[in-house]
């Protein structure tokens, strides 16, 4: 397959970028790392006239922390370099652990986080994260910015709050709370493929031991990531045993996702996996949440 005929452009600033996305409007798509939007060409279900290439925008790829203890993430960082770079691991240790589902390495090599993010697959594993640990999003146009909180960016099938001159260009994700814990788990046929169900969960407990506040967000089970807030607020003030881990399951498997059937699975055995995999994602979360009590 070949994509359609483009006209392209690789600006060599912020500044330039943002210009020609005002110049082109809805014509234009931004080429960060290519891995979902280059296949989408080839197959004719992506036809931007014009085509901004932002990978020579070296001021996008950043990691850094700022005084209030934010993690800071230019849009053009590199998948790969979330994996490796310690400050990731220290200050946002979700995303840390849950990037090396993403794909296969030669993909996490090219894919950015911020494409990744304005992509809005379902299947994706960084929008989850994203609203698991309520990242705040910076998007620029010409002479403008506006910061969008992650419950709010993604409002459909691959649609997010962007609009046609807009750029995502970075990601600033709270610190962790105290005493709180993380997990994340997928299943998908091979290593790499898209998964069937995947959920991230955060726990927060009290000097006690209990419950404090609880996270829970699937992947693969919706049109867009797909929080189970009633699931979370089932553990929250209580001890965290089997039981509730159990209730807060079937509570989410069976009222608060929305799965259709795919190639890779059907409606039932997404629910059952997401009724297995929080559980699993629970147990372990308050597990390290503990550990970080003591």
């Amino acid at each position: 397959m070949k994509p359609a005929p483009f006209d392209y452009v690789a600006p060599g600033s912020l500044e330039e970028t943002l210009a020609a996305l005002a110049e082109h409007g809805d014509d234009a798509k931004i080429l960060a790392g290519g891995q979902s939007l280059v296949p989408m060409m080839n197959f004719r279900l992506a036809q931007p006239a014009m085509l901004v290439d932002c990978n020579r925008l070296r001021d996008l790829e950043f990691i850094r922390v700022a005084p209030t203890g934010e993690l800071r993430i230019g849009a053009m960082t590199r998948q790969r370099q979330l994996e490796r770079d310690p400050l990731v691991a220290r200050h946002a240790p979700l995303l840390h652990g849950t990037v090396p589902y993403v794909a296969h390495p030669q993909i996490r090599n090219r894919g950015t986080v911020g494409g990744s993010l304005a992509h809005a697959d379902p299947a994706s594993e960084l929008p989850v994260v994203a609203l698991t640990r309520d990242f705040k999003l910076r998007l620029q146009r010409s002479g403008s910015e506006r910061w969008v909180a992650a419950k709010d960016f993604f409002v459909g099938l691959l649609e997010t709050a962007l609009e046609p001159e807009e750029m995502l260009t970075e990601i600033v994700i709270p610190p962790l709370p105290s005493r709180t814990g993380w997990a994340f788990t997928e299943s998908a046929r091979r290593h790499g493929d898209y998964a069937q169900v995947g959920v991230a969960a955060l726990v927060t407990i009290d000097s006690h031991g209990d419950c404090q506040g609880a996270k829970l967000v699937y992947l693969s089970v919706g049109e867009t990531p797909m929080a189970a807030p009633r699931a979370a607020e089932l553990l929250t003030g209580s001890p965290l045993t089997e039981e509730s881990f159990a209730a807060a399951a079937e509570m989410a498997s069976t009222q608060e996702i929305d799965p259709s059937a795919d190639i890779h699975a059907t409606e039932d055995y997404k629910r059952h996996l997401a009724r297995v995999f929080t559980v699993r994602v629970l147990r372990e979360a308050a597990g390290r949440a503990a550990a970080a009590g003591e």
